[in-house]
């Protein structure tokens, strides 16, 4: 942040009390922070992002059940991370600052920066992608965009949490080198190009100890190493200790009011066991925000412009997994358009970042808009069972078309924020249905929209597969361009899709409770699937277009280079098709030897050109020495080792088109990152990774398993049903929850009952006592937890003070 704008926050914290810093450290509100009116020292809001605002204007809550102002839903980050277009995130990231303004809002709530590293989390649709590099370039220009128009950012979630199911309580066991290599990298390079204005932690732990108190992790990485400049606030209810949070420099805790943690600030500070030093640092940090905020006058946007926006998005980030003949369409085709999605577009994904969009519009919408023809039926109920009778009327319409659309997907209900899904297969009554309109011999295009990859037993059986993910409010003006060629799919997978969930690296240790161990460690995605030599249905980095594209000339700036130097990439594009199209470029580094610790390929670079037929253009890409590095544990740096890396050009990183070699000139190969870990070295010998080969990467013994008694304030309100009075605890908060929502949205209740149940059995007690606006003090939390563990009288003792 400005040099200016800090040294007048720190000025302000100079004339503060004890008290007026403390109350700075947490929120006046669910969306607000406090003010310190006698200095000028305003109160901002932050709300819900991270494709759209989310501004509750009545009830507050952080699962998108309650009303929310209208505003643009963008496409979910599953989507535009497929576009490999950080200019365009640049784009969408203004237009949202543009739409905070206009709603006095200060910081919103994203981008969310977590890696994919199951397809079964239930978030995935928030989140970019299974590769850091991507993930950090497509972060970093959304971040820049949003801040462009003075909003700032929040990159969440921090660090490590990578499944819903136990979020708040778990312990994502994960050994170093994973985390700098693939969960820190991508905040890394978002915080060193765009300066997020703060970063919110959290939930889980990380090797033992939660986000909110882990020092390492909140100041000595991101402020001492990448020179984050900015505030850490916590996710909503993340906070677990607040005098450790303060000395590890977490400053905001969120939602407010948290006077009972206020007041333990003061009380540290006064007993000596925390500095005033640590709190006016991070008091200065939230002032600085606010004097930036409060600088902002409240501006209009064009609701249209940002509509036809989230248009061009959608349509640069569609991935075509297949295709055949029937697409472009062919003018005059009589059109069967199936599926209940055709009419109410699955377009978003449910929780928190659920946007109210002033307007949706459908692929019907969008057809009849143009006045296309076409004959229409349903298929199947988005939630809904098999349905003969809907099926035979969508078998008689394709009978009757040269062409048939199916409008598919995942429903909300098999994907949200708050619980995981289970399994990677499509709605049973999708499948059946798509089973007997293959058996038409009609071509079949297949839409698909979902928030993470999805397991397609008909997928050689038809003609094409335009993959949308969650593509925004106007997703079916998108898949019309498509449909009809006047736009080319251009967008590249960013994830890889397997051919099955047991195929998947962390299958058997992704959403458990207690320790979660990422035993694949290094091995996410393609990471794993590449360098096992693993079957896949579509590889990461995947898109057809309706053009062709041809590689030619890669030329390298030199053959050698030291450790610190640089190498210029450059290769030739040619669109050898007869059709304008965009072919994203892909670098990846391959390193010296087989058989080690390492990936196969990775991916350093990659930039995306627009070509007209017969075109060519010359693309260039930089590499530094961090391109051909690993983390070194032994030493705490990125070591470079000595020896010939290859250069890969290519279009996915299973269609290499060219290779050019490079000899660097570093340290000695170190022989010991492979001793002990065959696994490690040669995934596709045995997998999962045993025990002993983790732990040895690990560097310690995974953790024992927590015993559940006795309780403490960190036990879930799942594990204290083992006692009557946590029973009795856990029906009375359920049922307090149902009536404080009962009055939102009807329509919404089935989904959100589901998001409750899952959040409510993970729970610890003192989140909940965080979220209760302070109708649960520690007084009221110690008794309890006595009282779970049987002691009634001495429960109620507490409870009284």
């Amino acid at each position: 942040m400005a040099n200016e704008a800090a040294q007048k926050a720190r000025d302000l914290v100079a004339q503060m009390t004890l008290e007026e810093k403390a109350s700075l450290c947490s929120g006046k509100n669910f969306w607000e922070t406090k003010a310190v009116e006698r200095l000028g020292v305003a109160s901002f809001m932050v709300t819900d992002g991270p494709h759209g605002l989310r501004k509750q204007a009545g009830e507050s809550d952080h699962l998108g059940l309650n009303a929310s102002v209208p505003a643009t839903c963008f496409p979910t980050a599953a989507a535009t991370a497929c576009s490999f277009d950080p200019s365009l995130m640049h784009r969408m990231g203004a237009a949202l600052g543009e739409e905070c303004r206009a709603e006095q809002v200060g910081i919103i709530l994203g981008p969310a920066v977590n890696i994919k590293r199951s397809p079964l989390c239930g978030r995935n649709f928030e989140y970019f992608s299974e590769d850091p590099l991507l993930t950090g370039e497509i972060a970093a220009g959304l971040i820049a965009g949003i801040q462009s128009q003075n909003v700032g950012t929040s990159m969440k979630h921090y660090l490590a949490n990578n499944q819903e199911r136990a979020r708040v309580s778990s312990n994502s066991v994960v050994d170093e080198r994973a985390l700098r290599e693939i969960y820190l990298a991508g905040f890394e390079t978002a915080i060193k190009k765009s300066q997020p204005w703060t970063l919110m932690c959290s939930y889980n732990k990380i090797n033992g100890t939660y986000a909110s108190d882990n020092k390492r992790l909140m100041s000595d990485v991101p402020r001492g190493e990448w020179g984050f400049e900015g505030a850490i606030m916590t996710d909503w209810g993340a906070m677990n200790d607040r005098v450790e949070a303060i000395k590890a420099g977490l400053d905001l805790e969120m939602p407010g009011p948290c006077d009972g943690n206020d007041a333990l600030i003061v009380q540290a500070v006064r007993e000596g066991t925390l500095t005033e030093a640590q709190v006016d640092a991070c008091a200065a940090r939230i002032t600085e925000l606010a004097l930036r905020v409060t600088q902002n006058k409240v501006t209009a946007y064009d609701q249209a412009a940002h509509h036809e926006l989230a248009r061009q998005i959608a349509r640069e980030s569609a991935v075509l997994l297949r295709k055949g003949t029937a697409l472009p369409l062919k003018k005059g085709a009589k059109l069967a358009v199936i599926g209940d999605f055709a009419k109410h577009p699955r377009y978003q994904g449910a929780g928190s970042s659920k946007i109210n969009p002033p307007r949706i519009t459908s692929l019907c919408d969008a057809m009849a808009e143009r006045k296309i023809e076409y004959t229409y039926a349903q298929g199947f109920a988005a939630e809904g069972k098999p349905d003969d009778a809907l099926v035979s009327e969508a078998v008689k319409s394709a009978k009757g078309a040269d062409v048939v659309i199916v409008m598919l997907g995942l429903p909300d209900s098999f994907e949200s924020e708050g619980f995981d899904r289970a399994h990677m297969n499509l709605p049973e009554n999708q499948n059946l249905l798509m089973a007997e309109l293959t058996k038409t011999g009609k071509p079949i295009v297949a839409v698909l929209s979902a928030g993470a990859a999805v397991v397609l037993p008909w997928r050689e059986q038809v003609d094409s597969i335009l993959l949308m993910y969650l593509a925004g409010q106007n997703s079916g003006s998108a898949v019309l361009d498509l449909l009809l060629g006047d736009a080319n799919p251009c967008g590249k997978l960013a994830e890889t899709w397997p051919l099955a969930l047991e195929d998947t690296p962390c299958h058997g240790f992704f959403g458990n409770k207690g320790n979660v161990e990422y035993r694949e460690s290094i091995y996410v995605g393609y990471r794993y699937y590449d360098k096992a030599s693993k079957g896949v249905a579509y590889p990461f980095g995947h898109g057809l277009s309706y053009t062709e594209f041809v590689y030619s000339d890669l030329k390298l700036s030199t053959s050698e280079l030291g450790e610190t130097d640089t190498v210029d990439v450059c290769v030739t594009v040619t669109n050898t098709g007869n059709q304008a199209g965009k072919e994203v470029v892909q670098l990846y580094v391959a390193p010296p030897m087989e058989g080690i610790f390492r990936p196969m390929r990775e991916l350093r670079a990659f930039a995306k050109v627009s070509l007209e037929p017969g075109e060519s253009k010359n693309v260039s890409m930089t590499l530094n020495s961090r391109a051909f590095a690993y983390y070194d544990v032994n030493s705490k740096d990125w070591r470079v080792d000595s020896g010939v890396y290859a250069i890969q050009i290519g279009a996915s990183s299973r269609d290499i088109r060219l290779t050019q070699c490079v000899t660097v000139h570093g340290a000695q190969p170190n022989p010991a990152i492979n001793a002990d870990v065959p696994t490690y070295c040669n995934p596709g010998s045995v997998w999962p990774v045993p025990k002993e080969q983790f732990e040895r990467v690990l560097g310690h013994p995974v953790p024992p398993k927590r015993s559940i008694r006795p309780f403490s304030a960190n036990s879930t309100l799942g594990e204290v049903q083992a006692s009557f009075a946590g029973r009795m605890f856990y029906k009375i908060i359920r049922k307090n929850m149902a009536k404080q929502f009962g009055g939102g949205n009807s329509e919404g209740m089935e989904e959100f009952i589901k998001i409750i149940d899952a959040m409510l059995e993970d729970m610890p007690i003192r989140q909940l006592a965080m979220m209760s606006g302070g109708a649960m003090t520690p007084a009221v939390v110690a008794g309890l937890v006595e009282m779970m563990n049987g002691h009634y009288l001495r429960g109620l003792k507490k409870m009284k003070g």
